[in-house]
């Protein structure tokens, strides 16, 4: 549904400042998940950690122009000349008021999911089973606080037939606003356990809160035989429809008669109103067969028939939430599950680490940081995850932090304890392990990622010297034939043409580009953790990096169909609504793409019958913008493109920005820039139309180890290939192919620079080290050696190789220290 912004200001109670003519579609809290800027409207939140008014001149340098705020720019008519300000006294309850009047648009199931455990899983498992019968719309991923609710009900759209919403609290109050929110008819309460229990009394107050989401529902799920969720529905005012399933009670509406765990599923028998059926399901540990159930009630409420209930039961896949398992080093198994920390999760995960199959013999270490927000005493609650890790046959703990530490004494197995993760990784312990398996078990504050990363400190005397500056002119080089309004991709793949992603990607972030662009995901998930916000996109996205793309925030590139509806399949598995992806057509690279003049047709149909995925931009490749021998051709290649992007858009109400530039097509046909551009070998200091040298980036340098007097007639290196014909001085430094110094420069084919003057390779280039003669060169011990840079530059290289420079570019080893400056 679309929203003026007229419409909004009057939904919200908000005072307008501005006047620009605005139609919105998303709803945007956090600045690094901005996509389709000219349609977004920016609640600029304060919390604990932040103030989201300190983005919006980021933000309106990226395109976005409205702007809910608690107080408008000082000088937003001068400073932003096409903006919207709504002023509210809180942002974030504008933003739960106007997905209040969303919601009220609609009038549908809506299942209003809470709990202590359990929310996400029952959520994407009634997902799951809905799905193939009705159009369901659900929260993305785990939003389920206040912030999360709002923009998970704004999803709701004219083809919704049916809602599941989670809904989370930590504290008394809470629940009121998401309870006007979310409006659930039926309501599922998975169960109540201690986390965040430290902000109620009593653990009955918090299950009061959290049935207070149900209030006016139409029916509420739970298990009956859990006392506390009994006794708290007995005492409240709630006076609808219930489905108390039980495992004891033969009278219950739902009665369990019988649960049989096999090897690999779970066999369920029931009586749902005097009648007998039966389910499997493919898990056997006892929180799946608890949501399973809850899941069961909601669809028999619904009228789904029991065959087709158990067909779909047996098909439910896993939820990719937590409990990420991972290959480790040396051996190891990692289980990685620093989501969050509390007693129940806990115990799941350590039962979950029970259950893998690759288990074996090995070891089990549990990596343990303190255990927040549980209302107990530190002797009472360690004393219970002492418990817990004695029967889970835990063989080593390592406890991080202060509590957890002053616990010691409670623990009987091999233990050790440091007050921090930053103490963990320093102390050594982590090198040591091998062939484990290990939970590494965490709250979020405690920075647990650094644990489950593989970090090693490399001591290199050779070093790829990057100018920054030198990227920001060029990147000044490249805009000067750009429109003001066009937007601009720096490709940063293969670790920034190897001058390294991170610092590269900083430094563009600075200069406000609009997009970065890596090869893979992992390569925009290193940027991500490393801070960068700016969008990311994923030129050759993998089918098992799908988690990974959705996790961080990349944008993948999608060129086929069959790479189109996997994508869609787990970003709906996954919960995910309206992620952007980057159509790819094939106008005449015959690389990747689709072909646009048989392939659009299809492309709409198939992003139209689905919501999990957007498209943000199309795209395709020049094959010969650097040479005039090619204008014809890119000509041709600009006018297929042209139509079968311009037949995309006409298909989506949303901006599809259009981009076909390469560095050379940005210098060369400023006519067809469209709405972005692509820059990528041009930014690293070299032009691809005629590989001039614009400003140079990297230096790739070493220095002497040793030098040596060599009698005439003598070889040199590895199968006596070189010989020197006269008495000489031969060096040797510290690079070889292992760190990407090319085998072919060997043996006088090439040379580097010592002091200045050229000095010829001699001998087979070995692995770590090669030899130069210095015959004649005023040098000694420790200078330095060019290999390539400001004065041999990388294009003499790849001549000599007869490559292009982005080979010998990239191909310099991850080994090699990087060291920047300005």
């Amino acid at each position: 549904m679309h929203y003026t912004i007229d419409n909004i200001t009057a939904l919200i109670g908000a005072r307008r400042f501005g006047s620009a003519e605005a139609c919105i579609d998303w709803l945007l809290t956090d600045s690094r998940s901005l996509a389709f800027a000219e349609t977004t409207l920016f609640f600029a939140i304060r919390t604990k950690l932040g103030d989201g008014h300190h983005y919006i001149p980021e933000l309106y340098r990226r395109g976005v122009r409205n702007f809910v705020v608690g107080n408008v720019p000082a000088n937003y008519e001068t400073d932003y000349p096409d903006a919207n300000f709504l002023l509210v006294v809180s942002p974030l309850k504008a933003l739960q008021r106007l997905a209040e009047r969303h919601r009220e648009e609609y009038d549908l199931p809506i299942i209003g999911v809470t709990g202590s455990n359990g929310k996400t899983v029952v959520k994407e498992w009634l997902y799951q089973l809905l799905s193939p019968s009705m159009h369901v719309t659900r929260s993305p991923r785990s939003y389920n606080s206040q912030v999360g609710v709002p923009l998970s009900v704004w999803l709701l759209n004219e083809h919704t037939q049916v809602g599941v919403f989670e809904a989370g609290i930590s504290q008394p109050g809470e629940m009121a606003a998401l309870k006007a929110i979310i409006q659930p008819t039926i309501g599922v309460m998975t169960n109540i356990g201690p986390a965040h229990q430290e902000n109620f009394a009593t653990i009955q107050e918090k299950c009061l809160e959290k049935i207070s989401l149900f209030k006016d529902a139409d029916v509420i799920v739970y298990c009956a035989d859990d006392a506390v969720i009994s006794e708290c529905m007995a005492v409240s005012l709630y006076t609808g429809d219930t489905i108390a399933w039980s495992t004891s009670n033969t009278d219950a509406t739902l009665y369990i008669r019988s649960i049989t765990k096999k090897a690999d599923h779970t066999d369920i028998v029931y009586r749902f109103l005097g009648v007998e059926n039966s389910m499997s399901i493919p898990f056997t540990d006892d929180a799946s067969v608890q949501d399973s159930i809850h899941c069961l009630a909601v669809c028999l409420y619904l009228h789904l028939q029991p065959a087709d209930i158990a067909q779909r039961m047996a098909q439910l896949e896993p939820v990719a939430m937590r409990l990420e398992v991972m290959q480790g080093v040396r051996g190891c198994t990692l289980i990685n599950d620093t989501y969050n920390s509390d007693v129940t999760s806990l115990d799941i995960a350590l039962d979950f680490m029970n259950r893998r199959p690759e288990q074996g013999n090995k070891p089990k270490t549990l990596i343990l940081s303190d255990i927040l927000q549980t209302g107990l005493s530190t002797t009472e609650l360690y004393t219970q995850v002492a418990d817990m890790i004695e029967r889970r046959g835990i063989d080593r703990l390592i406890g991080v932090g202060p509590e957890i530490s002053a616990a010691h004494a409670l623990f009987n197995v091999k233990k050790v304890f440091f007050p921090t993760s930053d103490a963990l990784t320093e102390s050594g312990l982590l090198d040591t392990m091998s062939n484990e398996m290990v939970l590494i078990k965490g709250s979020r504050k405690f920075g647990f990622e650094q644990i489950t990363a593989a970090l090693s400190l490399r001591v290199h005397e050779t070093t790829l010297d990057v100018n920054l500056e030198a990227i920001a002119e060029n990147l000044n080089f490249y805009r000067s034939f750009m429109k003001p309004e066009t937007k601009i991709t720096c490709m940063v793949k293969a670790s920034a043409y190897g001058a390294g992603s991170v610092e590269i990607a900083k430094t563009l972030q600075d200069r406000g580009v609009d997009y970065l662009a890596v090869a893979v995901a992992d390569e925009g998930a290193d940027l991500r953790r490393a801070g960068i916000t700016t969008g990311i996109i994923v030129m050759n996205p993998e089918m098992t990096a799908f988690n990974t793309l959705f996790q961080y925030d990349l944008e993948p590139e999608v060129y086929s169909f069959k790479l189109l509806d996997a994508l869609v399949h787990a970003a709906e598995k996954q919960g995910i609504q309206g992620f952007p992806v980057h159509i790819k057509l094939d106008t005449g690279m015959h690389r990747l793409g689709f072909n646009p003049l048989k392939d659009v047709p299809q492309i709409i149909e198939r992003l139209k019958r689905q919501s999990a995925i957007v498209p943000r931009s199309v795209f395709s490749h020049f094959v010969g913008s650097d040479s005039p021998d090619f204008d014809e051709f890119s000509a041709r290649q600009f006018q297929l493109f042209d139509e079968a992007s311009q037949q995309l858009q006409r298909a989506f109400p949303n901006k599809i920005l259009r981009h076909i530039c390469n560095s050379a097509g940005i210098e060369r046909f400023p006519e067809r820039h469209l709405d972005m551009v692509r820059l990528g070998l041009g930014l690293y200091g070299i032009d691809p139309i005629d590989n001039r040298h614009l400003h140079n980036v990297t230096s790739l340098r070493t220095t002497i180890l040793q030098i040596r007097n060599v009698p005439k007639g003598d070889s040199i290196g590895y199968s006596r290939r070189s010989f020197v014909e006269r008495d000489s001085r031969i060096a040797a430094i510290p690079i070889g192919y292992a760190d990407g110094l090319n085998r072919h420069l060997g043996n006088r084919n090439g040379y580097c620079l010592v002091n200045g003057q050229k000095a010829p390779y001699i001998g087979n280039i070995c692995m770590d080290v090669c030899m130069i003669d210095v015959t004649g060169i005023d040098c000694k011990e420790g200078d330095t050696v060019e290999i390539f840079g400001d004065n041999l530059p990388v294009t003499v290289l790849s001549d000599k190789l007869d490559t292009i420079p982005y080979e010998v570019l990239t191909s310099v080893s991850n080994r090699v220290k990087r060291v920047y400056f300005q």
